[in-house]
């Protein structure tokens, strides 16, 4: 007769230290929260991550599996792999019930009703399922005019075959004419930059006239600095489209990459930033920050992106730093103070703080342990770590920015995934349910 009562197999990181055994809900969330669908990662290769995430949803409760998928496109602003979860939850008995009710939740763009059928039909065309007809439905009947018309574009799937597919209702007789204006491709143009740069616009004009009239979002506004600054777009109006512009739905990261592009307007952008990172409230407790700046750090977040996990960390940092007393270091072959500065300061600190090159965040933590007092320590990693990583002598979180399989951040740590600003939000609840 076999033995059933034998230790678990080791597993390890990518860098070799010893990482922990955790549960399928925990392994999908660390596969999913950081996830820029199919796109390459330091250590694995998007394939095998999107097709670890398909394999690990039967394992986890219909429930949590919608919360995730929920959780990574509204808090972590993850557009494609909620649209893959909810395409893997309505081929599985038990958790394609809630497709219909998740799937509007999913999608927030008119883009993405199309981007679903896509990864849909990724291996081969087939009917929709009846939930996903309904939840298409129920997506389709919250986009107004201008969200349709925005992103009605000549695709192999366009959004007049989705409202076909899903068979929806109208609302109202209003919403019935302007379904069929999309079908007849007659819905008024919207006055986006892309359409006018596309139909032969003046570029600086262009940009010039969309800012004084509000009508180029944040996103848009900082991704094209370079395109203005190429065109001369007035600085005056550059500066005030900044000063103005609302950044509530705006990563950390995103600011640090337009002073990439744009460095001669590093100033105007950073006021920006430190207007993103007011709106936060406060964390409390003496903290220290562990910023991983190790090569696998440098990473790019996409492929057709000049942005980088370090970026993320960095962001993260950033926004950290401006919500309470917290002592700065970095890790790679060394543990490094990082002087107290603020903003795309602190950022440089970080960046140039050492070489970057392997990953003792173990040792890292040791010599923190002995030498530095804190309530909370924060690390920010990929958590692909060489060394054993010991146990925090306060409150120990780990923010996970990549999506690799196996991690060292459990056990006597709180594990966090993702990079967006709510993995603080998480902090907070966590604290505050202690204290209650």
């Amino acid at each position: 007769m076999a033995k059933t009562n034998i230790a678990a197999n080791p597993i390890l990181t990518h860098e070799g230290a010893k990482a922990q055994h955790i549960n399928a809900e925990f392994q999908l969330r660390r596969s999913v929260m950081s996830c820029l669908l199919w796109e390459r990662e330091f250590y694995e290769d998007g394939v095998t991550i999107a097709e670890r995430i398909a394999q690990t949803i039967p394992l986890v409760s219909p429930e949590k599996v919608a919360s995730i998928a929920i959780e990574a496109r509204g808090k972590m602003k993850l557009r494609h792999v909620p649209l893959l979860i909810i395409r893997e939850m309505a081929r599985l008995p038990q958790h394609k019930s809630l497709v219909a009710k998740t799937l509007p939740l999913i999608i927030q763009r008119a883009d993405e009703l199309t981007e679903f059928l896509a990864i849909y039909w990724k291996e081969k065309r087939q009917p929709l399922s009846a939930q996903v007809k309904r939840g298409l439905a129920s997506a389709f009947r919250e986009f107004n005019e201008y969200e349709l018309s925005k992103y009605n574009r000549d695709n192999s799937i366009k959004l007049r075959d989705a409202l076909f597919l899903c068979h929806a209702k109208p609302k109202d007789k209003e919403q019935e004419a302007l379904w069929k204006r999309l079908v007849d491709n007659k819905l008024t143009t919207p006055d986006t930059w892309e359409v006018a740069l596309s139909g032969g616009a003046d570029k600086k004009e262009t940009f010039e006239r969309l800012i004084k009239e509000r009508k180029l979002g944040a996103l848009a506004l900082l991704r094209n600095l370079r395109n203005m600054s190429e065109a001369k777009v007035d600085e005056r109006i550059i500066f005030d489209g900044l000063a103005d512009m609302n950044v509530s739905r705006v990563l950390p990261f995103r600011f640090i990459s337009a002073a990439r592009y744009a460095p001669q307007w590093e100033a105007q952008i950073e006021k920006a930033l430190f207007k993103c990172l007011s709106s936060q409230e406060k964390i409390g407790k003496k903290t220290v920050l562990l910023i991983d700046v190790s090569a696998s750090m440098e990473g790019a977040l996409s492929e057709k992106s000049e942005l980088k996990r370090m970026d993320a960390a960095c962001g993260l940092a950033m926004l950290i730093r401006e919500l309470g007393d917290a002592q700065i270091f970095t890790f790679s072959n060394q543990c490094v103070l990082v002087p107290a500065r603020h903003g795309f300061a602190l950022r440089d600190g970080i960046v140039n703080s050492q070489e970057h090159q392997s990953t003792y965040l173990g040792q890292a933590i040791t010599a923190i342990n002995e030498r530095t007092p804190y309530e909370r320590i924060i690390v920010i990693t990929d958590e692909q770590s060489h060394d054993t990583v010991p146990t925090p002598k306060g409150k120990g979180y780990i923010i996970n920015v990549a999506s690799a399989q196996n991690g060292v951040g459990y056990g006597t740590w709180t594990h966090i995934d993702g990079f967006s600003e709510a993995t603080l939000d998480y902090i907070r609840e966590i604290e505050k349910e202690n204290q209650s």
